[in-house]
């Protein structure tokens, strides 16, 4: 084989090597970006994650147009997709502005238009751990409660008893249909690494499932375990030769002991 050919077989191989490797790098990029989607927090007004991924253009006018810089465009290091915009509650918080000036400014949409009430963004949910929170170790603090934008609608505080005291604790409630994931509450926590984060809700919570009634709220059962509707047709009575015997057959045990 003379040189010239040998040469020409060395390259490709090389070529097909860096493709190979670029493949794989590429793959790993996207894995690595579609796992820190799921914990990136978005501006208020944000479309669903995939929507928002489709339509950000990673331009910065948000970022740009927050007046408390809480919006970063993110970097390789930063634990969300490359260049898109979102913010740590601990470091600095959504402030909840009245008029939200980050959602005009984006050009593309992927910030809601249509979004109206700071107090239906949902940017995240507050999640508490009781084993580091203050209050539900019995002391006093009840932060998070009097910094929330909207206390006593998404945290609330409930009285619980003391099994070695008199006193009762206060402890702090988050209910997520009301939260807004503004952060707040995680950045104002007193305590070395915050006991009370915000977090995507899907990595938090569950869903009970439509099959479930709950009756004692007035739910109606829905799905395959809904009740059948009240037949009208009256019930023929049982045939003469088929009455109900004083003792079930195959009961012998239960049946004396209620004779007993």
């Amino acid at each position: 084989m003379d040189a010239g050919r040998r040469e020409f077989l060395m390259r490709t191989m090389q070529g097909a090597a860096v493709a190979a490797c670029g493949g794989l790098l590429w793959s790993h990029l996207l894995r690595q970006e579609a796992a820190a989607a799921m914990l990136a927090l978005r501006p208020p007004g944000a479309l669903a994650e995939t929507d928002f991924a489709a339509a950000c253009i990673k331009c910065g006018q948000c970022v740009d147009a927050c007046p408390y810089d809480t919006l970063s465009l993110a970097r390789a290091e930063d634990g969300a997709p490359i260049g898109t915009p979102y913010f740590v509650p601990r470091k600095v918080p959504c402030y909840m502005c009245t008029d939200f000036p980050c959602v005009p400014a984006c050009p593309t949409g992927a910030l809601d238009p249509q979004f109206k009430d700071i107090a239906d963004a949902r940017m995240g949910l507050a999640v508490i751990d009781a084993e580091s929170c203050l209050s539900w170790q019995g002391l006093r603090c009840e932060v998070c409660y009097r910094v929330c934008p909207v206390k006593d609608t998404a945290i609330t505080i409930q009285n619980h008893p003391r099994q070695l005291s008199k006193h009762a604790m206060f402890v702090p409630i988050v209910h997520s249909q009301a939260c807004t994931g503004c952060g707040m509450c995680e950045e104002a926590c007193p305590t070395e690494e915050a006991a009370i984060r915000v977090l995507n809700p899907k990595l938090v919570q569950g869903r009970i499932g439509d099959h479930y009634r709950l009756g004692w709220k007035g739910e109606p059962a829905s799905g395959s375990l809904a009740p059948a509707e009240p037949s009208s047709a009256p019930t023929a009575p049982p045939p003469a030769d088929t009455a109900i015997p004083e003792k079930a057959p195959g009961m012998d045990v239960l049946n004396e002991e209620l004779e007993l």
